[in-house]
């Protein structure tokens, strides 16, 4: 599969994503997982089984991407394919678990806004 990834290093102030060329990220259509730096690659191997709404063919471009950009920042990856990496998200987390965190996390905002 023929890549799009390029290295994009832009020195100065610091780019917001909405600045970065498609060309950085793992997901281009998409725009998901920028790869600027060789802490970026790693989390998008990391974060690679979390992506929702990607397509197996984009999936396929975004581990090619990521290959492509390891090997240029130098960071090792020992998977040869893209499954080996994920096709369905598997955070260990069920959807009772994430309606459990966002009630929590809407109890503690009310919490705090009273308390101001």
């Amino acid at each position: 599969m023929q890549t799009t990834w390029k290295p994009h290093e832009k020195h100065g102030k610091l780019t917001e994503r909405s600045d970065l060329p498609d060309t950085v990220f793992a997901c281009p259509k998409q725009r998901k997982e920028p790869m600027t730096d060789a802490n970026h690659v790693r989390d998008a191997i990391a974060r690679f089984d979390q992506t929702i709404d990607v397509s197996d063919e984009d999936r396929e471009l975004a581990f090619a991407n990521i290959k492509k950009a390891a090997q240029y920042y130098g960071v090792h990856m020992s998977e040869s394919e893209w499954t080996e990496l994920g096709r369905r998200p598997r955070t260990g987390r069920t959807a009772a678990d994430r309606s459990e965190s966002a009630r929590k996390a809407a109890a503690t905002w009310k919490e705090r806004e009273e308390n101001r």
